[in-house]
């Protein structure tokens, strides 16, 4: 059986408790054994090389040196790491050892919570099969990210929050390789009631499941 370690923790606003409970409930169905831990400490752990996959959803906060070295050596050796908003990306904001990992870091949500739309590019990956282009309200996040990654979805900004950056083509949802390990990241999910959009939830169920090393 494939073994996963949910991380929940950092800043209450993203519904750190209730996204780590939906993401236990799929990984449940799915097959998947599952590790709930509340510390940063747990990425320290040297058994977390025998996962398959690590679920962050740890808003800010800090994660120790100790802790970004072992947990980067789990993803390089082949463990898998997927998550969402700024659960991912939007964590341990001075560590680019982590960011070097997760393949992106936000820096903007111009308007906060806004109507948008999301473009899927890659309608022929398993992760997006069947999910067409959808509207969207939530942060319009704006990341720093990896030219590496391989972009599934994107949104385009309109300029009205910040006129800059009219025009602007931003990712939604990649994949990458570190290492042997695979990455899955989605930047929708502000708020835990995001996840009953069909979309969104799709997109990151599948996207654990690829992320996810094999028993």
């Amino acid at each position: 059986m494939r073994e996963a370690m949910i991380v929940w923790g950092g800043w209450e606003g993203h519904d750190p408790e209730k996204c780590a409970q939906i993401y236990r409930r799929w990984l449940h169905e799915d097959g998947f054994s599952v590790r709930i831990e509340t510390d940063t400490k747990a990425f320290a752990d040297p058994d977390i090389m025998k996962l398959s996959l690590i679920v962050p959803v740890f808003t800010m906060s800090k994660i120790e040196k100790e802790e970004v070295q072992n947990l980067a050596k789990a993803i390089e050796s082949g463990v898998g790491i997927a998550g969402h908003h700024g659960g991912m990306t939007d964590a341990f904001r001075d560590c680019v050892e982590y960011h070097f990992i997760t393949g992106g870091q936000w820096v903007a949500h111009p308007g906060n919570i806004i109507d948008y739309r999301v473009n899927i590019t890659r309608p022929d990956d398993p992760i997006m099969h069947g999910i067409s282009d959808f509207d969207y309200t939530s942060e319009q996040y704006y990341l720093h990210y990896d030219p590496s990654n391989e972009i599934l979805a994107t949104t385009t900004f309109t300029g009205e929050h910040a006129f800059w950056i009219d025009g602007v083509v931003m990712p939604v949802a990649w994949k990458r390789h570190y290492g042997h390990g695979r990455v899955f990241y989605c930047a929708l999910g502000h708020k835990a009631e995001e996840f009953d959009v069909p979309e969104m939830a799709t997109m990151i169920r599948r996207g654990m499941n690829w992320a996810a090393r094999e028993a």
